[in-house]
């Protein structure tokens, strides 16, 4: 069976504090709650802190799991209200069906690969120093979009392979934020990869935030750029939507992207 759960974070606790700050930390907890997990298992999960008062930890696994030293460290152990709901995915992966609608939210981290970034850093630098002049291809290096327009067009560019549309807005004119989803003829976008994805389309960016880490507490320094998009959309392919709903949207999964979550449409707000 497959568990979709969120976990009410107390902001003001220290364990909570280095949990939101860090994505190794946070994912070392989740692993916690999920018996018997497979080593490197890609569990799916997203932390909501658009409200800093009251973040949530939303996770999906293959197991029921238990958050209870999530909860008794960086939640309100003892105080009244559900500070894990766990529920069973299956009832919703029942609703999905050609034509059907959802407001949706999904944290990701787009992407781009190049052989040839505009600036590298150090070890990039010296990737293509050490390769320079050798007759093999060099391996592409993968970067993140950082732009509201490219992180857009790398979104729209793929639901077509992920199952699903995203629809006009149902607007005259483009809400605050809506505007960044149309990319005609005269948009102005600095970045590669940007394709017109014609009208404005019912999606916004909510949050975009570049992390920096060492991986494990040593060796490699893990970067990636995540950006959190809300909207609406049409499921199309059953199969191909099923399959990312649970495996997934890009890269950088074990750092907290890649969960998409729905929501019924009952009015135009973002789903929480």
């Amino acid at each position: 069976m497959t568990y979709l759960s969120r976990i009410r974070i107390n902001p003001l606790r220290a364990e909570s504090r280095r949990l939101l700050a860090n994505p190794r930390a946070m994912r070392g907890a989740v692993m916690g709650g999920i018996p018997d997990a497979p080593q490197g298992d890609r569990v799916l999960w997203r932390l909501d802190a658009d409200n800093p008062r009251r973040p949530h930890l939303f996770v999906l696994t293959s197991a029921k799991p238990d958050w209870t030293h999530i909860v008794e460290k960086a939640g309100w152990p003892d105080a009244d209200g559900e500070h894990a709901a766990v529920r069973d995915y299956a009832p919703l992966l029942d609703q999905i069906a050609v034509g059907r609608e959802f407001a949706f939210r999904l944290t990701a981290s787009p992407v781009q690969n190049t052989a040839a970034p505009a600036k590298p850093t150090p070890a990039q630098a010296a990737r293509l120093a050490a390769a320079e002049g050798d007759s093999k291809r060099v391996r592409g290096f993968r970067l993140g979009h950082s732009t509201a327009s490219a992180q857009l067009n790398w979104f729209l560019t793929r639901t077509a392979r992920w199952g699903f549309d995203v629809p006009t807005a149902r607007t005259d004119e483009p809400a605050p934020g809506l505007a960044d989803s149309r990319t005609d003829g005269d948009a102005r976008n600095t970045e590669k990869g940007t394709e017109d994805v014609g009208p404005a389309r019912d999606i916004r960016i909510t949050a975009s935030r570049r992390y920096a880490f060492v991986k494990d507490g040593k060796g490699p320094r893990v970067t990636f750029q995540s950006a959190t998009f809300e909207g609406r959309l049409q499921v199309t392919d059953p199969a191909a939507f099923v399959t990312r709903l649970l495996e997934g949207i890009g890269p950088s999964k074990a750092y907290g992207c890649g969960l998409l979550t729905l929501a019924p449409l009952r009015s135009r707000t973002a789903p929480q």
